[in-house]
C-alpha cells in the first residue's frame, strides 16, 4: 500500500514536496548534516552532475507503485499448477523464478516498458515544478515538453512550439509503431481469436 501511495499523489505535490526538500538549505542536506554526513551535501536540483539522477530517483519512487500493480496482477494471472509441478520435479525456488514467472511475466513488463518509454518522453510537470522554466536547461534536467513550453509559449513563438508538439508526435507515434511490430508482436498475435485465429490454422 505504501509502495502505491506515491503513484496516486498529484504530481504538483510531488514536484512541489520534493523541490522544497532538495534545496541546498532543504530538509535532504539538513539530515544529512545531522547524522554527521554533511560532506555529502550537494545541490541536487542545479549541480548539472546530480541533478538527472536526482530527477530519475523521484520518477522511480513516483511510479513504482504502477509497475508493482501490474507485475502482482501477472503474476496472478499464472497459474499456480505449473509451480506445483516445478516443485515436484525438484525446481529450487530461483530456478522457479527463472524458467516460470520471468518468461509467463514477459507480456505485462513489455506494456510497462512501453508505458515507461512513452511516458518519459512526454515528461513535463514534475520537471517544470521542481527545475522551473530556465533551470531544468542548465541542470541538465529539460525534457522535450519543456522544451516546447520554454521556447514557444514563453517565448511568444508559437509556432515554433507548435512545431515541437508535432515533432515529440511524431516520434511518440514512430517509437510506439516500431515497439508494438518488433515487441509486442508475438503478444498481440497470441491474443488473436475469432476469424482471425482460425485462419492461422
Amino acid at each position: 500500500m505504501l509502495i502505491f501511495v506515491p503513484y496516486v499523489i498529484s504530481e504538483v505535490i510531488v514536484g512541489t514536496g520534493w523541490g522544497l526538500m532538495l534545496q541546498y538549505q532543504g530538509a535532504v542536506n539538513s539530515l544529512l548534516t545531522n547524522i554527521g554526513l554533511g560532506a555529502f551535501k550537494v545541490d541536487w536540483i542545479a549541480d548539472p552532475n546530480i541533478a538527472i539522477w536526482t530527477l530519475m530517483v523521484i520518477i522511480s519512487w513516483k511510479y513504482i507503485g504502477f509497475a508493482v500493480i501490474l507485475m502482482l496482477a501477472g503474476i496472478q494471472s499464472i497459474a499456480n499448477e505449473l509451480y506445483e509441478a516445478a516443485a515436484i520435479d525438484g525446481a529450487s525456488y530461483w530456478q522457479i523464478q527463472r524458467w516460470i514467472t520471468l518468461p509467463l511475466l514477459g507480456p505485462t513488463i513489455r506494456v510497462w516498458a512501453f508505458l515507461s518509454i512513452i511516458g518519459s518522453m512526454q515528461l513535463f510537470d514534475l520537471v517544470y515544478i521542481i527545475w522551473g522554466q530556465y533551470v531544468a536547461s542548465t541542470a541538465g534536467t529539460s525534457t522535450m515538453a519543456t522544451y516546447m513550453v520554454r521556447e514557444g509559449r514563453l517565448a511568444g513563438n508559437y509556432g515554433y512550439g507548435n512545431a515541437v508538439g508535432v515533432a515529440i508526435f511524431v516520434i511518440s507515434l514512430v517509437i510506439a509503431l516500431t515497439y508494438q511490430r518488433f515487441v509486442l508482436r508475438r503478444d498481440t498475435e497470441g491474443a488473436l481469436t475469432g476469424d482471425s485465429g482460425r485462419k492461422g490454422k
